[in-house]
């Protein structure tokens, strides 16, 4: 692990050169990382302070390596402190979480004088997201669709639905089925006498589908398909950025 020959190293007095030395490396290192996450990511989404921080925080792990050393009363008085400390910032996105790990194992190594093990895990995780960035478990079609569409109350109709979502979509869910109840509507005539008016809906049911396009489907492919379904009363159609959920 402590693969770094040319200095004496003592982990319990390490000198200023060695501590400066490797204080440098993860910062070097860590901003390979953000520059590779800069690069990699396709959501407009990118905060400044986050990049900032992945180089950073490599700089402190590796200060808190160094000032642990071997010394096991300093691991615990450490993690004492930091248990003081509430983080409360909350990354909804996995792959945000694996880039702050890279880091941090970055700067762990090199706190440590792992220099090697550092340098070859951080060049073959950034050579390893730049791959997954042109594969195709990079998908473009990241936003969710939600359908909402009213159609008579038949129960055949709900496969006929289905199955042109099955045309077009590579996954779909159904949110929601309500049954629709008549509804009251209020006008007002020329003399401004409100007039309460009711429209039945009895024979009516409304499905909500959220879905994701085919990388070979449009929306206005989907909207035509979904328009020719016999007794289509309305269809209403969004797409939107969703957080993931874990």
């Amino acid at each position: 692990m402590l693969d770094f020959d040319t200095l004496t190293y003592d982990p319990n007095t390490p000198s200023f050169y060695l501590i400066l030395l490797s204080t440098l490396f993860s910062f070097f290192l860590s901003s390979l990382i953000a520059i590779t996450y800069q690069l990699t990511t396709k959501t407009i989404y990118r905060r400044a302070h986050f990049l900032q921080a992945l180089v950073l925080i490599s700089m402190v792990a590796a200060m808190i390596m160094q000032a642990i050393g071997d010394s096991v009363a300093r691991g615990l008085g450490i993690l004492g402190a930091l248990s003081i400390i509430r983080f409360r910032t909350v990354l909804d996105d996995p792959r945000n979480i694996t880039f702050m790990f890279a880091s941090l194992g970055v700067g762990i190594a090199a706190g440590v004088v792992g220099f090697t093990v550092a340098l070859t895990g951080t060049l073959v995780f950034c050579l390893a997201a730049f791959i997954l960035r042109a594969s195709p478990l990079s998908d473009n079609n990241e936003l969710i669709g939600e359908i909402r569409l009213q159609v008579a109350k038949e129960d055949r109709l709900r496969g006929i639905v289905e199955g042109t979502l099955d045309r077009y979509c590579r996954d779909y869910e159904l949110e929601k089925l309500r049954y629709l109840n008549p509804k009251r509507l209020k006008r007002y005539t020329a003399q401004g006498v409100p007039v309460v008016e009711e429209i039945s809906r009895e024979d009516l049911q409304e499905f909500t589908y959220l879905i994701r396009l085919r990388s070979s489907a449009s929306v206005t492919a989907l909207t035509t398909g979904l328009e020719g379904i016999e007794g289509l009363e309305d269809l209403r159609l969004n797409f939107q950025q969703r957080q993931t959920k874990l």
